[in-house]
């Protein structure tokens, strides 16, 4: 496993994060009532501090009233001001310590400010989801909102009973007590904060897959009415999943859930262990299947191998979207080097300025980025050969399973399978803002196109997740 790594402030959100300390566990303990979209907080963070000593310290934690703030059980001073809560302990805390930070908080969340919308907690018609990439996780909780500091998670829910809640990680324990149910769920995997996903509606649950033959647990949660609809869209997943395991390497975590929202989306949301879908992917024909795929693969890229930083965005996307090539190369669809082809032939339409590497903060999420990172992989494919390249691939992501990266270290990485220099191909694809030419087709390991329809999605899901029913009206909203 990759140790995590200490980095400074985020170049594209300054604001963000505090490098001087890091956090290893959260412990929220939350009570959210839909209708009036109130939410309750407490937060126990465990942390260790940096080289330096703490003379002071802040989380980012959006516009709630904050209750009080306990560090190693003590009441400190604070200060709340423009989304940073700033924390004086009483005494400084020593380098190396470890200490925990013990917040309260109570208001009505929503979403933060951000160059893309609102980014972070979204009130539904009938429920709430969060969707933080990259800055939105204060709009929920108090967190050191940065990527490189990943944690585990214990979050505890209490809502009304009639809504499901479904959060990054495994489901513990179920408890209902008149009309409320408090769901217990536990991410050990070390998660950044923006990858903490939390959704509350009104689902049907229903596993994907046959667990005993797929390995990896696989469930949905599903207005009622659009089932007919995800059994069709969503049935090849677990198929999806074993191929991404022969490609990827072993899936990073210890189960995957997707959440189907009944609101439109602007696009899915990768969350650790977890994606958003809107009801508008959803359509009965898999028209957007490449979305599955391409949210799948985020929880080896992205998820389990994480950045250092913003500037490094392209290898999340890059992978992501390559994926979505070699599952379509795999079933039978078009080759990844046709997918390349058609790319290639888009962006060389379209303006010439974003440098891969380092896109900055307002090209970031630009779909050229995507297009172009998924481009890169492909020209890295076609130098290596398939069979240096997908061993680079899984040892990449092994190696750094849970871990923090960043682009020099990739490039060095590939280096190591390459039987000539590959710097020129990286200063073309990733530093310079032309785009380069497309680089003949791979040499192919033939493969058989032979992936085939998994059992559809069954009830009663697992133990925990009774089915329930509802449906509330769609509407937009904005996300990155």
């Amino acid at each position: 496993m990759s140790g995590q790594t200490t980095a400074g402030s985020d170049p594209y959100f300054p604001a963000n994060g505090d490098s001087r300390y890091r956090v290893h566990r959260y412990e929220l303990a939350l009570e959210y009532r839909p209708g009036p979209n109130r939410l309750a907080g407490t937060a126990r963070l465990s942390a260790i501090a940096g080289r330096a000593a703490l003379v002071e310290f802040h989380l980012n934690l959006a516009e709630f009233k904050v209750g009080r703030v306990l560090v190693d059980g003590r009441a400190t001073h604070f200060t709340h001001r423009a989304g940073k809560l700033r924390i004086r302990p009483a005494k400084p805390l020593p380098a190396g310590s470890a200490f925990t930070v013990e917040v309260r908080w109570v208001g009505n969340p929503k979403p933060v400010r951000s160059p893309w919308g609102g980014i972070g907690w979204e009130e539904l018609t009938d429920g709430a989801l969060v969707a933080s990439q990259p800055v939105g996780a204060p709009s929920w909780y108090p967190c050191n909102d940065r990527p490189a500091d990943k944690a585990s998670y214990h979050i505890s829910v209490n809502t009304p009973s009639a809504y499901t809640v479904v959060a990054s990680g495994r489901l513990l324990t179920r408890t209902t007590r008149s009309s409320t149910t408090t769901w217990v769920y536990e991410q050990s995997a070390p998660t950044s904060s923006y990858l903490v996903g939390l959704s509350i509606g009104m689902y049907q649950t229903v596993l994907l897959g046959d667990p005993g033959l797929d390995g990896v647990p696989q469930s949905a949660h599903v207005p009622a009415h659009l089932l007919p609809r995800f059994s069709r869209d969503f049935a090849r997943q677990p198929a999806m999943m074993r191929l991404f395991e022969e490609l990827f390497g072993p899936y990073p975590f210890g189960e995957y859930a997707v959440v189907v929202a009944d609101e439109e989306l602007d696009v899915p949301v990768e969350a650790q262990g977890l994606s958003l879908f809107g009801a508008n992917h959803v359509d009965g024909a898999r028209g957007f299947e490449r979305l599955v795929a391409h949210e799948l693969a985020h929880q080896w890229f992205g998820n389990s191998v994480t950045i250092a930083d913003w500037r490094h965005i392209w290898l999340n996307e890059g992978f992501a979207k390559y994926a979505e090539w070699l599952w379509s190369e795999r079933t039978g669809g078009r080759t990844a080097h046709e997918h390349a082809s058609a790319a290639h032939r888009l962006l060389a339409a379209q303006p010439q300025d974003l440098t891969l590497a380092d896109p900055g903060r307002k090209l970031m999420f630009d779909d050229r980025l995507y297009q172009r990172g998924g481009l890169t992989v492909h020209a890295v494919r076609c130098a290596l050969g398939d069979g240096a390249f997908f061993r680079m691939l899984r040892e990449w992501a092994g190696a750094h399973r849970h871990g923090v990266v960043t682009t020099s270290g990739f490039t060095g990485h590939v280096a190591r399978y390459a039987a000539e220099p590959v710097d020129g191909l990286f200063a073309a694809w990733l530093y310079e803002p032309s785009l380069p030419p497309l680089p003949p087709a791979p040499v192919r390991t033939p493969v058989r196109p032979s992936v085939q329809p998994s059992t559809p999605p069954s009830v009663p899901a697992r133990p925990g997740y009774p089915p329930t029913n509802g449906a509330a009206a769609g509407r937009s909203r904005n996300s990155a």
